[in-house]
């Protein structure tokens, strides 16, 4: 049996007509109520898949999605948290508008964020770190047949592309969207990524 990880985005945080700002590591929001019907949603999805760990940060965003996605089955394990898991601190940007974050640091250096994971200034992010983590995180499930879910943030969840040393341009998980890694000898493969359920 092969040993599948499944890296999922919490949902939604804002709901159409909110103020959408730049939520990191410092900011602790629940879901908001499309965010829930997103989680609700992963839930039902994923309710034909045994879970044989299951681990998120510790911010409410992704503990209530982790906790939709696990709650739909008897046999789901332990939610465990991990700290590293928790979000990218986005310094003075940190809950600013998006706007406001484009005309600090310009586009040209959102662009690079986006696409080559290049930390803008003023950003809290130390990449290699996060990209241990991963390699840590994958190195302790290796082994462990079954399927394994993460649940974290956008932020968080693009450097387990680099740790599989699969780094690519189109890197961001869309809100309530999920990538799974196989872990086969000592490599981790990516065999999809941004995925979203049907609604």
């Amino acid at each position: 049996m092969e040993t599948r990880v499944y890296v999922v985005r919490h949902g939604n945080t804002f709901d159409t007509g909110d103020v959408v700002t730049r939520v990191g590591g410092r900011t602790d929001v629940s879901l908001s109520s499309s965010g829930r019907a997103q989680a609700e949603l992963l839930g039902r999805h994923f309710a034909a898949t045994a879970f044989a760990s299951a681990r998120s940060g510790p911010l409410k965003r992704t503990r209530e999605t982790a906790r939709a996605i696990l709650s739909v089955r008897a046999d789901a394990p332990e939610l465990m948290t991990d700290l590293f898991l928790r979000e990218i601190d986005y310094g003075p940007d940190e809950n600013r508008p998006e706007d406001e974050v484009v005309a600090r640091i310009g586009q040209t250096a959102l662009e690079a964020w986006e696409r080559d994971a290049v930390v803008p200034p003023g950003w809290r992010v130390d990449t290699a770190a996060l990209v241990g983590n991963w390699q840590e995180t994958f190195a302790e499930l290796r082994g462990q047949p079954g399927n394994h879910l993460v649940v974290t943030s956008n932020g968080i969840a693009r450097f387990a592309l680099h740790a599989a040393g699969a780094a690519r341009a189109d890197a961001k998980l869309g809100t309530a969207a999920w990538g799974v890694f196989v872990l086969e000898g000592e490599t981790a493969r990516v065999e999809a990524w941004n995925v979203r359920a049907p609604a």
